[in-house]
């Protein structure tokens, strides 16, 4: 059986990319054809890793790279997927993970976290080469396809779409949930993530003090620590700003934060009892979020700004978007699923409807045909060589 390696953060480090391969490879697992993948962790920091972790690519040492793709050429992997975001590589944007891919001597797949449209540079050049080595590249979204080809130049036979995997769990019923957290009879929006400026919680809890003049029912629930980067910055300076909001705005019986790193099991339990899911981010580039990719997963009405994802994830009546930073925009979306209980459901069962092709169950499978295929292509090329 062959043997495949995830190039990627991993827990105990916490970060999005790090919970995305967790889920896969453990899912991977349970498919017999492959024997079980392994992980080369990139570590910024000491942390304590399982058994599935064979090595670690420290993250802002740049022979490290070189020395990690050297123990690869040398071990018995013989499919490296690379988890591609800019952020968790070391030089200008990520830029050390050329050099691993440059010494590289077996295949490697890269899947993206992110495809700008508008990059600088760098950013280019760094995606654009990945694309020229990769044997494959997967993408989670469906309109970065036209980007990848036209500004990155990557060969459209190369591009797979694979979409982000949610996690499949059962809990009580909603009613169950919300009286545990005292919130039986509320109507609740909820936000998950790290926290960080970008995310537009502001313009949230702005809404939610609009909205709050009518529904003296709503309560909104940001849930997540602030992430580390920020944190490392500027402290919880973000955080404290948006209290202070809530404050000002008298909307403190209205607001209530829940300042941890969630886990899997905790972030699906708040998306179960909570009525509508708001994503009121400021990137409109962004090609994907995990946490968008949870709601829909568990078919919940979703108000979300209209950032690249989520106009995929959304169309057809799966959600409603509102305008970038715009309070008013996001209250009138919040305000018409709340006071159109039919409206509501119907958009609930479409998102279900396209959530339950998300279950990591199938999103591991259509992971499985890419590496049989990327193998069965291989081994065509190798025959043919004289």
């Amino acid at each position: 059986m062959r043997n495949v390696a995830f190039l990627s953060t991993y827990p105990s480090r916490e970060c999005g990319i790090a919970t995305f391969t967790q889920d896969l490879v453990r899912e991977l697992d349970k498919i017999k054809r492959l024997n079980q993948p392994k992980v080369i962790a990139v570590s910024d920091d000491n942390y304590t890793y399982s058994d599935r972790v064979i090595m670690e690519l420290r993250q802002h040492d740049r022979q490290s790279y070189v020395s990690t793709a050297q123990a690869i050429n040398h071990s018995d992997i013989d499919l490296l997927m690379i988890e591609h975001e800019y952020g968790i590589y070391g030089g200008e944007s990520g830029e050390y993970i050329l050099d691993l891919a440059d010494n590289l001597e077996i295949p490697f797949i890269t899947t993206l976290h992110t495809v700008l449209p508008n990059p600088t540079a760098k950013q280019k050049e760094i995606l654009e080469h990945l694309g020229k080595k990769s044997t494959q590249v997967v993408t989670m979204a469906e309109n970065t396809k036209p980007i990848l080809q036209s500004v990155y130049n990557i060969d459209a036979s190369k591009i797979k779409v694979i979409h982000h995997g949610v996690p499949s769990r059962a809990f009580e019923s909603q009613d169950v949930l919300k009286a545990k957290h005292g919130l039986a009879g509320k109507s609740v929006v909820s936000t998950f993530g790290l926290l960080s400026p970008g995310k537009g919680l502001e313009y949230g809890i702005e809404a939610i003090a609009k909205v709050a003049k009518k529904h003296l029912d709503i309560v909104y629930l940001i849930l997540g620590q602030t992430h580390p980067c920020v944190k490392k910055e500027s402290g919880e300076a973000y955080r404290e700003k948006l209290m202070n909001m809530v404050e000002t705005l008298g909307i403190k019986d209205h607001v209530r934060f829940v300042d941890k790193y969630l886990t899997k099991d905790e972030i699906i339990y708040y998306l179960q009892l909570s009525d509508i899911y708001m994503t009121p981010y400021l990137g409109k580039d962004q090609a994907v979020s995990g946490t968008l990719a949870y709601a829909v997963g568990y078919g919940k009405a979703i108000v979300s700004t209209p950032y690249s994802y989520a106009k995929e994830m959304l169309a057809g009546g799966r959600g409603l978007l509102a305008e970038f930073c715009d309070a008013d925009s996001l209250a009138k979306a919040i305000a018409y699923i709340l006071e159109n209980p039919k409206a509501k459901k119907e958009m609930e069962a479409r998102t279900l409807k396209v959530g339950r092709t998300m279950m990591w169950e199938n999103i591991a499978k259509q992971y499985a045909d890419l590496f049989f295929n990327t193998f069965a292509n291989i081994n065509l090329a190798d025959s043919m060589v004289i």
